[in-house]
């Protein structure tokens, strides 16, 4: 069985499979423009929240992949995520550098995929 959480016809922000949460890319719609530890901090925050309401959190994680339009920003993104990933349960990780993403406001995109 597969469910969906907040779907539209083009996607959904969570789904849940053989007891996998997976959630789609996050960006910061409140920091819009700002640096990519404030961005990554706020991505964080709603991850936590997503992560939440699908029943899990991020001591559950297993991958996540973060993208990035500026990997000048890289130490201000890491950061960020290492003062919140549990140490004891470091997902795998990724990060890319990629030329733009949604719109020129964003400077970060994160994707997880955590364990029920």
């Amino acid at each position: 069985m597969i469910k969906r959480l907040h779907s539209g016809a083009r996607m959904s922000q969570i789904v849940i499979h053989n007891q996998v949460v997976h959630l789609a890319g996050q960006v910061d719609e409140t920091e819009k423009g700002g640096p990519a530890d404030e961005q990554t901090r706020n991505i964080l925050s709603q991850i936590d929240a997503l992560l939440a309401e699908a029943g899990t959190n991020k001591s559950k994680l297993l991958t996540a992949t973060i993208y990035m339009t500026n990997m000048k920003e890289f130490g201000l993104m890491n950061k960020a995520w290492e003062a919140w990933v549990d140490p004891a349960n470091a997902p795998t990780r990724a990060t890319v550098g990629v030329s733009a993403l949604a719109g020129d406001e964003f400077t970060v995109e994160i994707v997880v995929s955590a364990a029920l």
